[in-house]
């Protein structure tokens, strides 16, 4: 295990590239979390280093400090990762790791509050550390290529919610299909099934709403 590592307020600086003033500026805003106490002194670690570099990274990429504030506060007071993922893995999903930096490259500056907020309401997005979890690679490179195409993330978010309510009840309906007939036992078994029916239909609709607009 690596051992976590613990600085006085002038490294941290130092190793950050910022001066002590502007450490203190940001603890007031509370951009970065209180340091551990020990008397007088006050102990920071890596993860106020990682705050502290994504900080930078985000002031270049032309985030305010209020807007980096609220930011802030979404991840710090969002769900955890462990509450992400629930019981266990995705069956097919890949969850995929970002830094706030990298999230707001994917979606060119509409990282906003409400759209991190709405993200991590829907399950999304949950955080570890500095890190953000996305719960799944296929819904978050489609959602960055629906974006880079002119959608606002808003909306495909807004998207996302409705997609949602469908497929819930497309999988009660299979559930209770299955269970007329098997058992709960038999349910992960005949998962495949279901998802081919639904991938067949959407590709079917698809085809469909393509040719009626031509």
């Amino acid at each position: 295990m690596t051992e976590k590592r613990e600085y006085r307020m002038e490294e941290l600086a130092r190793l950050a590239g910022v001066t002590v003033r502007t450490l203190r500026f940001y603890r007031e805003r509370k951009l970065i979390p209180p340091p551990r106490r020990e008397g007088r002194i006050a102990w920071y670690d890596d993860h106020h280093l990682a705050r502290l570099r994504t900080i930078a990274a985000l002031l270049e990429r032309g985030h305010t400090l209020n807007g980096i504030a609220e930011l802030a506060d979404a991840f710090d007071h969002g769900r955890d990762v462990g509450d992400l993922l629930g019981l266990g893995e995705p069956t097919e999903e890949t969850p995929v790791r970002l830094t706030p930096e990298e999230l707001a490259d994917r979606f060119q500056g509409q990282d906003t509050p409400e759209n991190l907020a709405a993200a991590m309401d829907l399950g999304y997005l949950g955080t570890d550390g500095d890190e953000i979890v996305h719960i799944s690679r296929r819904l978050l490179d489609a959602s960055t290529a629906l974006v880079r195409e002119g959608v606002p993330l808003a909306e495909v978010l807004d998207a996302g919610r409705r997609v949602r309510a469908h497929t819930e009840a497309l999988a009660d309906l299979f559930a209770d299909l299955v269970l007329r007939h098997a058992t709960e036992h038999d349910l992960p078994r005949l998962r495949p099934l279901a998802r081919s029916v639904v991938e067949s239909e959407l590709s079917l609709a698809l085809d469909r709403r393509l040719r009626g607009r031509k």
